[in-house]
């Protein structure tokens, strides 16, 4: 461990305010705990954009392959130029986070990675340019991934030893707004822009709209370093760019319970994700549902962790040992596919039962990361 604090210790506890500041005093001063949660309006948002428009090809999905006249593989396509570039390339935006740009800077230019892939995407359907979009996509998912990297570091930065695992939540209930919002607003969108205009550059007209979330983050990146200026300033802390130690060959020693962190996530996201993109099939084929009921059962799980992340960070933040919550949240994801596989209970409760795992495990595995490695490290440990 690196820091004095335990995964096994609470770290929200009652603590004296002096109520007698004002509201600007209180946003102003880095001292206050205010001043901390204003930040974290702007911590969460920080990624908004990106979910939004990540999940921009599935809420029009009916509407790419009409327009653009394109098969469900070149689709798919959409997915996989953002995805596979990632395997490395996250790795590599959390070292520049830690060696070259430092956190503020890191988050900025990942933002705008964002912004400028989407904006790539957007004129790429506008002009019927398969191949353009899908070099937007490959930027936007440069983009998209540092920037979480980033995101999770300003959250050790700032609510490390604090309320560290309710932030997580946090930030994962946002994410999950925003590509539930996504799925809300383009359509209507679409068909708003379909009045005066049609096909490609009707589609390619609403993801230009979808765009403003992106600007949107990126001004929040914006404000986040300007506070994150005046933080550092006034009160005495590490600085969060400590870069000029960090080596690309420091990932080989990352200690063992690092790497047993990333295995858990990968094997617990390998149980819930690939469940959820096939869900709507099994549902259907086993329960007789119908597609409207299937889809309803697919999607509690990032239904509930919209909500249920950020009370599950209160928990771990309030009780402390993050790895029984984890273990705990492990073991309810078992019993909730023993459930569907074994029996023919309602399978909206094994649905709850994994939505409530998901949520639990975001919000107590994450932070863990930080009571791991040195600050100097976090964004290279969590590219990873």
């Amino acid at each position: 461990m690196s820091n004095e604090i335990s995964e096994t210790d609470p770290i929200i506890q009652i603590r004296d305010s002096d109520d007698s500041d004002s509201l600007a005093s209180r946003i102003c001063n880095p001292r206050k705990a205010f001043y901390r949660y204003f930040a974290l309006i702007f911590m969460c948002l920080l990624s908004f954009g990106s979910y939004f428009c990540y999940d921009n090809p599935a809420a029009l999905q009916d509407n790419f392959k009409k327009d653009l006249k394109i098969s469900t593989a070149t689709f798919t396509a959409f997915y996989s130029w953002y995805s596979w570039p990632n395997v490395v390339l996250c790795f590599l935006g959390g070292y520049l986070i830690d060696r070259v740009f430092g956190i503020r800077l890191g988050a900025i230019f990942f933002s705008t990675l964002v912004l400028s892939g989407q904006l790539v995407f957007a004129f790429g359907a506008l002009w019927d340019k398969i191949w353009l979009m899908n070099v937007g996509r490959f930027i936007f998912g440069i983009g998209g991934e540092s920037l979480a990297v980033a995101q999770n570091t300003y959250a050790v930065a700032w609510f490390f030893g604090k309320e560290l695992n309710l932030v997580f939540g946090l930030q994962l209930s946002i994410a999950r707004l925003g590509s539930t919002v996504n799925l809300i607003v383009m359509g209507p969108v679409y068909e708003a822009v379909a009045k005066t205009k049609s096909g490609y550059e009707c589609l390619g007209t609403a993801l230009l709209i979808a765009t403003c979330t992106c600007v949107f983050s990126l001004g929040c990146a914006s404000i986040l370093a300007l506070l994150d200026i005046r933080r550092t300033k006034i009160i005495p802390v590490e600085p969060v760019k400590a870069g000029d130690e960090i080596k690309l060959s420091d990932a080989l020693k990352f200690p063992f319970t690092l790497w047993l962190v990333f295995i858990i996530c990968v094997a617990f996201y390998c149980a819930v994700f690939p469940f959820i993109s096939l869900g709507k099939v099994f549902f259907i084929s086993k329960y007789d549902f119908s597609p409207v009921t299937a889809n309803s059962a697919d999607s509690i799980v990032y239904l509930i962790s919209a909500f249920a992340s950020p009370i599950c960070g209160f928990l771990v933040d309030l009780i402390g040992f993050n790895t029984l919550w984890v273990t705990g949240a492990i073991a309810a994801t078992i019993g909730s596919h023993l459930l569907l596989a074994f029996t023919f209970i309602n399978p909206f409760v094994a649905m709850i039962l994994m939505g409530i795992s998901y949520s639990l495990l975001a919000a107590s595995l994450w932070p863990m990361v930080a009571l791991i490695v040195s600050k100097h490290q976090l964004g290279t440990a969590y590219g990873l």
